[in-house]
């Protein structure tokens, strides 16, 4: 059994948690940003391959005290690296994180435990210099308690890079984040959903690749595919099982519009991608089905009306911190009351960083989620309305 530790945005731990679970594993533990959980060997690739809400997943190769430097080198130095790297890696010790322990310098850690590793390597293989003309290899140290945990990456690129956004316009919303919002809403396929903000098509794409059962994944490759420890095979049989969960026979009414018609093309052209990627691993499974993509048209929300009695609205507005000032903000915020009556009985969620977004927008709710995603302090406001 695996140590496994999956990272996340500050505030979506006990959604990703909720994930883990679902896909059959059990959390072994959570702290600000990540979840710790127990895995099988098929869980390396598996957990990868289809966590929504994660950022990254790191095998936890060592954890143990450390009071000093000394203890600190010995057991990194126990860790049997040749099992988990090529003669050729490049190793990266690229984050050290401590808090409330006697090593608290993050240099003279993070240097420590790269000699240890590279000492390791060189005495198992009797080479005194490693070429590192291979693939990069990131190793994360976190230092709590005095407790050391030693993980070894592998996601590679962060997990939110799903492969099909090659456009993301200005701004644009992590698919993660946007995979966070849809499990904190607890949206139904069935329900119709509508983001009036759509830019590039995150949250509309993400809704699709829920709502059908698609693992995010299949459209990237991921750094475990370059350790020794990958059982390509497997991962094979793994991607067939997953593509064999994709449903194509629902009914799904996921929409979204923008004011810029440049964004409208953006979000058709990922959407497409996206699809084409679902496609492309029923086919793996002969299979010739596809699923719907999600309908993209350009206007102003302010336009617009509900189509249907009940529904979702979900949206990421554009201004204040990450576009325009907090005037543009304040303007937008009251046009958007528009959305409360034209979607009567519509369900809303909003994130923003702007912190005067209740107040201007009109509306109080009891729910407000605070979410951090990148260095950006957000907060999502929920307002169920639907009868």
């Amino acid at each position: 059994m695996n140590t496994l530790v999956a990272l996340c945005a500050i505030g979506a731990e006990k959604i990703l948690g909720n994930e883990i679970k679902h896909l059959g594993y059990k959390p072994a533990g959570n702290a600000p940003g990540r979840v710790a959980f127990y895995g099988d060997d098929d869980a390396l690739f598996r957990s990868n391959l289809c966590l929504r809400t994660a950022d990254r997943v790191y095998l936890q190769l060592a954890k143990y005290e450390a009071f000093n430097f000394d203890e600190l080198y010995d057991g990194a130095y126990s860790v049997n690296w040749q099992d988990f790297l090529k003669k050729d890696s490049r190793i990266i010790v690229d984050k050290i994180r401590t808090s409330r322990s006697k090593l608290n310098s993050e240099h003279s850690i993070q240097g420590i435990i790269h000699k240890a590793i590279y000492s390791k390597l060189g005495d198992v293989w009797h080479i005194s210099n490693l070429p590192e003309t291979g693939e990069e290899n990131n190793v994360r140290v976190y230092v709590e308690d005095n407790n050391v945990s030693v993980l070894l990456d592998l996601s590679g690129l962060p997990l939110h890079k799903r492969g099909y956004r090659t456009d993301g316009g200005i701004a644009p919303l992590r698919e993660t984040t946007a995979a966070v919002l849809l499990q904190e809403m607890m949206w139904r396929r069935k329900t119709p959903l509508h983001d009036p903000f759509c830019g590039s098509g995150t949250i509309a794409i993400e809704a699709a690749l829920y709502a059908y059962n698609v693992a995010p994944g299949f459209g990237r490759r991921f750094a475990l595919e370059n350790l020794p420890i990958f059982n390509a095979a497997r991962a094979e049989e793994i991607k067939a099982r997953e593509a064999g969960q994709i449903r194509t026979d629902v009914e799904v009414r996921i929409t979204g519009s923008d004011i810029d018609d440049k964004a409208v093309s953006r979000a058709k052209q990922n959407a497409e991608h996206a699809c084409v990627m679902a496609g492309r691993a029923l086919k793996s499974i002969g299979i010739n089905s596809h699923i719907q993509r999600p309908d993209f048209i350009q206007s102003d929300f302010s336009d617009l009306s509900a189509p249907y009695e009940n529904g979702l609205i979900l949206c990421n507005p554009p201004y204040g911190e990450r576009l325009g000032d907090d005037e543009e903000a304040r303007s937008l915020y009251k046009k958007m009351r528009s959305l409360w009556t034209d979607f009567e009985n519509w369900d809303l969620g909003i994130i923003t960083s702007n912190p005067n977004f209740m107040e201007t927008f009109g509306h109080k709710t009891g729910s407000i989620k605070k979410i951090k995603a990148g260095n950006l302090d957000t907060s999502f406001y929920i307002y169920r309305r639907g009868k």
